[in-house]
């Protein structure tokens, strides 16, 4: 117990270098999942944007999915600040949420705003994803004191929730109210996905209490 204790106090005192290893390995782990989460992201918006009714909509893929190409470049940087080789690492839970889109393209109509409502709430599983893991490395960075590493990371944080921001507030401004008015006019044109299948284990904060 009294080594536990030991490295506990060594821990918050930064003098704990095991623990440091550990958490550089861990950090390493989860910037490659992300940056393979971010490769997948940008696939996912051009097919969510092709697949989507309105404009409002297809433009705010569009302009996340520039915006992920951007992550990808700050990822590619972040790699070689710390020294590592740029890799990915297969993540099962941005393509279970990519695949649960999908579902709601197939299962929803060709032009209708429900299929745009359905789009937003995957799209947003999806960001709640990104911002949990965002989170959690910024908290990693700041405690490993990977400054440069940390602001790249805060950029793009701020970044998906904004993108969250705008999904939600295209939901509230007309999507929702318009889908409802077009099922009240075509009962049946939702077919089973007027609530689709998503994560409902993401939040929009990272493990480590970002």
């Amino acid at each position: 117990m009294a080594a536990l204790a030991d490295r506990i106090a060594s821990f918050f005192s930064g003098n704990d270098s095991t623990t440091d290893e550990g958490l550089r390995d861990l950090f390493i782990s989860e910037l490659k999942s992300v940056y393979y989460t971010e490769h997948q992201a940008v696939d996912a918006l051009g097919k969510q944007a092709k697949a989507s009714t309105t404009d409002e909509v297809r433009n705010a893929f569009l302009q996340h999915q520039e915006e992920s190409r951007t992550h990808v470049e700050r990822l590619e940087e972040i790699f070689k600040i710390i020294g590592v080789r740029t890799e990915e690492r297969v993540s099962e839970s941005i393509n279970g949420l990519i695949n649960d889109v999908e579902r709601i393209i197939a299962s929803t109509e060709s032009g209708s705003l429900t299929r745009d409502a359905g789009l937003i709430i995957g799209a947003q599983a999806i960001e709640h994803y990104e911002i949990a893991i965002y989170g959690s490395l910024l908290t990693l960075a700041h405690v490993l004191d990977f400054t440069q590493s940390a602001e790249l990371l805060e950029e793009t944080l701020a970044e998906e929730k904004t993108t969250d921001h705008t999904l939600a507030a295209l939901a509230e401004s007309f999507v929702n109210k318009r889908s409802k008015e077009e099922e009240d006019h075509h009962p049946g044109s939702h077919h089973a996905s007027r609530h689709p299948i998503v994560n409902q284990d993401v939040t929009a904060g990272g493990p480590l209490g970002i």
